[in-house]
């Protein structure tokens, strides 16, 4: 995999998939909808306020005419449809409240993915990380097999005239707060199923702490260690290991200096597993403004459908790019 968006786009998988960027009263949502459409990525649809949406387009000379917008407000179309399947679905909803949550264009949006009208849907350039999340569990839920919803960012690190990419999937860096081992567990199996969609080579999940294979002992530290337990019976012929420290998971005369035994893992890991949200959030974004990494997400993961969040400081390539991440999930 690369980071060059003309070779990124490689992963994506045609026009034939229709993805729904809400909240789309924002320019850079618009720009992303142009070159999704007009490089064959995918099929998008805008929604929200419909006149608000084609003014800011007009304003900045972005042609819509292939592009579809939708304003919840206002749609008759579908809004029965959907309605009924929000009071008829696994968890029915009084007709007056599923009224009212299907104007609101998150549930819209979530909804149109739920009904098969669309099969992704990309969100969260204007509005927080929990509202994603929470038109995502009102209106699609989980996968049957987890337990904990989580995220994952992308991380390209570029390497010298002669030295190729160094491709990396950090997780969870944006939801779970201070997950248990079982919930770490849960995050590790979503990111592993999805680094193999998306790595070139075979996923090596290291799970990271201040301690590496029992150099120092807390609670914590065991947290982690459980967590690899669960992750190993879970997923028996994945390469997975820890804890480590974040240096003897990525460098491999590090991992020989600091462990006693050798491991398939240690200084080869391309999938990391942080202990909690501070560790996560704080590392992704270390690495990306000191080291000049790019970072594709968060992309959401453990959702029964496509669904993920944006950064509010999201790039319109930014948002593009992380359309054809999770496009190129879809089995």
């Amino acid at each position: 995999m690369v980071s060059d968006l003309d070779d990124l786009i490689k992963l994506a998988p045609g026009k034939q998939h229709i993805v729904v960027l809400a909240e789309a009263a924002d320019e850079r949502m618009i720009r992303a909808a142009r070159i999704l459409a007009e490089q064959e990525i995918a099929s998008p649809i805008l929604t929200g306020d419909e006149e608000k949406i084609r003014s800011i387009a007009n304003s900045v000379s972005i042609s819509l005419d292939d592009i579809d917008v939708v304003n919840p407000a206002s749609d008759t179309q579908d809004m029965n449809r959907y309605i009924a399947l929000c009071t008829n679905g696994p968890r029915p909803l009084k007709p007056a409240i599923a009224q009212r949550l299907m104007r609101k264009t998150l549930m819209y949006s979530a909804m149109m993915v739920q009904s098969g009208d669309a099969h992704a849907m990309i969100a969260g350039s204007s509005v927080p990380t929990a509202r994603v999340i929470e038109a995502g569990m009102m209106i699609i839920g989980t996968e049957e097999s987890v337990a904990t919803t989580s995220s994952y960012f992308l991380m390209t690190l570029s390497g010298s005239d002669s030295a190729e990419s160094r491709y990396l999937i950090f997780a969870d860096c944006a939801v779970n707060v201070n997950p248990t081992a079982e919930q770490l567990a849960d995050i590790a199996c979503s990111t592993a199923l999805n680094a193999k969609l998306l790595l070139t080579d075979d996923p090596r999940i290291a799970f990271l702490s201040f301690s590496s294979k029992g150099s120092a002992r807390h609670k914590m530290v065991s947290k982690v260690a459980s967590a690899v337990d669960l992750t190993r019976e879970r997923l028996p012929d994945m390469l997975i290991d820890g804890e480590f420290q974040f240096d003897t998971a990525f460098d491999e005369r590090t991992a020989t200096l600091k462990l006693k035994e050798p491991s398939p893992v240690a200084g080869q890991a391309n999938v990391f597993i942080f202990p909690d949200l501070n560790a996560g959030n704080i590392g992704y974004k270390l690495t990306q403004y000191l080291a000049g990494a790019q970072a594709i997400g968060p992309i959401l993961q453990g959702f029964a459908k496509p669904i993920s969040d944006l950064s509010r400081g999201a790039t319109v390539d930014d948002i593009v790019k992380a359309t054809v991440v999770l496009l190129a999930t879809i089995e």
